[in-house]
């Protein structure tokens, strides 16, 4: 078995309607797991077996909304083992151009959002002594880019509550890791793409000193997926508040 440990298990995930979330879900699905797959719309039917896979619409950055959908989850299906939060949104422009909404928009999905369901499922995890969560934060949280800074804030705010959740879950069994991606095919990326090219980011820009991607080529959401269930599952046993880099070594970051 591939990924040992995550058969018959429960796990949530947020972010799921498209990208790398939709990979996360196929890639559980596929081992074994029964998956509650959730976006502010409701994500696509991965399977038909309702015992085996529920999409629901759920805002993940209203905690009341992703309380009550754990608690159901929990209700209906029993313990949930497993966690990961993917939902986020994308703004690039400087520091003077960013407005206050869409600063507060970047906070409140992929920072507040990653703290609503860990915190949910952190109480859970607790009380069964058992669990491992995951964040699909961003490479741009770990190294400076133009155009990128709220943004990359949101993610590094997001990495680093994560592995400080783990230290406080550690003495309770539960792990918590991250997986930081860099430039990925996914919806979020094609408007970057259009405007630039696959060849020039993957060439990189003296000018922004963005160095590209050394193994020149643009990751695909399974190969992000698959970093996610390899933290998730039993070969990961041992590892938390540990941060993956998934970006072909564009961050220069082991």
């Amino acid at each position: 078995m591939m990924y040992p440990g995550l058969s018959g298990e429960v796990a949530i995930v947020s972010g799921a309607a498209g990208g790398i979330g939709s990979a996360v879900v196929s890639s559980l699905l596929e081992a074994g797991v029964r998956v509650v797959a959730f976006d502010r719309h409701a994500p696509a039917d991965h399977d038909a077996d309702a015992t085996r896979y529920r999409a629901a619409a759920v805002d993940v950055t209203q905690s009341a909304e992703v309380n009550a959908l754990v608690e159901r989850t929990i209700a209906e299906w029993g313990a949930v083992r497993f966690g990961v939060n993917v939902a986020g949104v994308l703004h690039t422009a400087s520091v003077v151009d960013t407005d206050d909404g869409q600063w507060q928009r970047l906070f409140a999905v992929n920072t507040t959002g990653v703290f609503n369901l860990s915190r949910a499922l952190a109480r859970h995890m607790m009380a069964q002594r058992r669990g491992s969560l995951v964040t699909v934060a961003s490479n741009a949280g770990g190294v400076p880019r133009q155009g990128m800074a709220a943004y990359g804030a949101s993610k590094a705010a997001a990495s680093s509550f994560t592995r400080s959740l783990g230290l406080e879950l550690a003495p309770f069994g539960v792990r918590c890791n991250v997986v930081s991606p860099g430039s990925t095919r996914t919806p979020m990326l094609e408007a970057m793409l259009a405007e630039h090219g696959v060849e020039s980011v993957i060439a990189g820009s003296p000018a922004q000193f963005k160095i590209g991607i050394p193994l020149a080529k643009l990751a695909e959401p399974g190969d992000v997926a698959d970093a996610v269930l390899f933290l998730l599952s039993d070969r990961a046993g041992h590892i938390t508040m540990n941060e993956l880099f998934v970006d072909g070594g564009a961050s220069l970051h082991g």
